[in-house]
C-alpha cells in the first residue's frame, strides 16, 4: 500500500486561502508509513495580525447576525460534512493513522454536534425579573467576543467542531489553531463551513509554531477567550498566558481514567465492549479506559479474557479493511509506550499481551495488557495515550474508589456493576466530569464533556457548550 498524498495545504485568513509561497513548512507525515506526505505552510506574524484583524470585524458582524441565519450556517455545514463524509474519512486516516471505519464514525459524530449547535443558537434565552411597575431587570446572555481555540491530533475531525460549533452558535468568532501533524483534516472542516456560508471574517484556520501563535493570539487585547484541548503541561502553560488579559477558558486537559469492574458485571459483555474501546484510536483518547481495577474474586478471569481479546486485534494501515487498530499518530508515541512497558515490568508488572513495537516502518506498537501493576509504576501516574492496559486487584468498594480518586485527574471514569445502589454511590463518589455506567461512551451532542481536578474545567457539546461562549449582564432600567 503507497504512503499516499494529501491535498494541497492552506492557511485560511479572512476569506483567504494562503499556501507556501513566502512562508516556512514542515512536513506532515503518514505515520503507518513514517515517509512524507504534504508540505504544510506556517503563519508568518503577517498572516497573525491579519488573522486576529479579521476576528475582531467578524465578531462585530456574526454577533449582530440574526440567530437563525447563524444556525443555517451550523445546520449546512452539518449536511456538507456528511455529503463528503468518505473523502474526509479518508484524510484523516491517511495522516492521523486511524481505520477508516472509525475516522467515518468521527465525521458523522462531528455533524451530530453541528446539528445540535445550530438548535441551541436559537435558545440562549436571557431572564426578566419581577419588579415595580414601570421598571425593568434583563439578565441577558451575550457573546464573549472572539476565541483562540487549540486542538490536539487524535481527533482531528471532530476536535476542530468542537471548537468551533459552540463558538459560532454563541456569535463569537474563531481564530482555530489545530495540529500541525494533522491539518488536512480541519482544512477539510473549514472548507465546509465556507461553503455554508460562513463570512470570512468570522473563522480562521492557521498553523504555525505552537508557542510563538499562542504568545501572540493569547496577548493581543482581541482576543477575548481560550479553548484548548490537549496535554495538562501545556494546558497550564496556555492559562498563565492568558491569565495576563483575564479571559475567559475552556480547557480540556488529559485523563488517566480508572475503571471499575465489580465482581456482578456481566463479565463476558463487560470484556467486549472494554477491549475494543481501550484500543480504540490505539488508545491516544484522552477519555481511554487505561487503569482497570478488577474486584479479586474475577481477577484472574478478567485478565485471562482480556489478553485472549486484545490478541484478536489486528494492526495495520488504518486504510486496509482487515485493520482494527491503526498506528500511533507520530514517532514520539511508541518510544514513550515502550519506556512505560520497561519501568512496569521492573517494577513486578506480568506481560499478559503484546509488549512491543510493531512491525514496519510506520510507528506502530502492540495492543499491549500488563496485569499486577505495581501503583509506583510510571505508567499509574502518567497517562500513557497509547495502547496499553494496566490492571490490578481490588478488595473492597472502598478501595476502588480510594484507587479511582488517587490521581490529580479527572476526565471520565467507567464502572461496570448490576447493583443499582452501588451504581448510585459510585456515580456520587468519583471524582471525574464523566462517570460512565456499564457502557463507554463519554460523548453526546447534548452532553457536557470536561473534566474536573488537573484535567481541566468548562464544557464542550451540550447546551454547556454554547453557555461557555457567553457572558452575562445584568440591565436594571427604571
Amino acid at each position: 500500500m503507497t504512503g499516499g498524498a494529501l491535498p494541497d495545504l492552506q492557511l485560511y485568513i479572512a476569506g483567504d486561502w494562503r499556501g507556501r509561497s513566502g512562508r516556512d513548512t514542515q512536513p506532515v507525515f503518514n505515520p503507518a508509513t513514517g515517509q512524507p506526505i504534504a508540505d504544510l505552510p506556517l503563519a508568518s506574524a503577517a498572516d497573525l495580525a491579519d488573522a486576529l484583524a479579521a476576528a475582531e470585524r467578524g465578531f462585530a458582524a456574526w454577533r449582530a447576525t440574526a440567530p437563525e441565519a447563524r444556525a443555517a450556517v451550523l445546520s449546512r455545514t452539518a449536511e456538507l460534512i456528511r455529503e463528503r463524509a468518505d473523502a474526509i474519512a479518508a484524510i484523516a486516516t491517511l495522516e492521523q493513522g486511524k481505520p477508516l471505519g472509525e475516522a467515518r464514525g468521527e465525521v458523522i459524530a462531528a455533524a451530530m454536534i453541528l446539528d445540535f449547535h445550530a438548535g441551541e443558537a436559537v435558545r440562549n434565552y436571557g431572564r426578566v425579573l419581577p419588579r415595580p411597575a414601570g421598571s425593568r431587570s434583563l439578565v441577558l446572555q451575550q457573546p464573549v467576543g472572539p476565541v483562540a481555540a487549540f486542538c490536539a491530533w487524535n481527533f482531528p475531525v471532530i476536535n476542530p467542531v468542537r471548537k468551533l460549533s459552540p463558538a459560532l452558535a454563541a456569535g463569537c468568532s474563531v481564530i482555530l489553531k489545530p495540529s500541525e501533524e494533522t491539518p488536512a483534516s480541519a482544512i477539510a472542516v473549514m472548507r465546509c463551513f465556507q461553503d455554508a456560508g460562513l463570512p470570512g471574517d468570522v473563522a480562521q484556520l492557521l498553523f504555525g509554531d505552537p508557542d510563538a501563535v499562542s504568545r501572540t493570539l493569547l496577548a493581543s487585547p482581541v482576543t477575548r477567550k481560550l479553548s484548548f484541548t490537549g496535554s495538562v503541561p501545556v494546558g497550564k502553560h496556555l492559562m498563565r498566558l492568558a491569565a495576563d488579559t483575564v479571559m475567559r477558558m475552556t480547557m480540556e486537559l488529559g485523563g488517566h481514567a480508572p475503571v471499575l469492574v465489580f465482581d456482578d458485571c456481566d463479565l463476558d459483555k463487560t470484556l467486549d465492549t472494554l477491549v475494543a474501546h481501550k484500543f480504540r484510536n490505539a488508545g491516544q483518547v484522552c477519555a481511554s479506559p487505561t487503569r482497570f481495577h478488577v474486584q479479586e474474586g474475577i481477577y484472574d478471569r478478567f485478565a485471562a479474557g482480556f489478553a485472549e481479546r486484545t490478541g484478536r486485534i489486528r494492526t495495520g494501515d488504518g486504510r486496509d479493511a482487515a485493520t482494527t487498530m491503526g498506528p500511533t499518530a507520530n514517532a514520539r508515541r511508541p518510544a514513550a509506550i515502550e519506556a512505560m512497558v520497561e519501568n512496569a515490568r521492573s517494577a513486578g508488572a506480568r506481560l499478559l499481551a503484546g509488549g512491543g513495537r510493531g512491525p514496519g516502518p510506520g510507528y506502530f506498537f502492540e495492543p499491549t495488557v500488563l496485569g499486577d501493576v505495581p501503583l509506583e509504576a510510571a505508567a499509574m501516574n502518567d497517562e500513557p495515550f497509547g495502547p496499553l492496559a494496566l490492571l490490578r486487584p481490588f478488595a473492597s468498594v472502598d478501595d476502588a474508589i480510594e484507587q479511582a480518586n488517587r490521581l490529580p485527574f479527572g476526565l471520565a471514569a467507567y464502572c461496570f456493576t448490576e447493583n443499582g445502589r452501588r451504581q448510585n454511590w459510585l456515580g456520587d463518589a468519583i471524582e471525574a466530569g464523566m462517570v460512565v455506567i456499564n457502557n463507554v461512551r463519554t460523548s453526546w451532542p447534548d452532553a457536557p464533556f470536561g473534566g474536573t481536578k488537573e484535567s481541566g474545567f468548562g464544557s464542550e457539546d451540550g447546551p454547556e457548550g454554547v453557555a461557555a461562549h457567553m457572558t452575562t449582564k445584568a440591565i436594571h432600567a427604571s
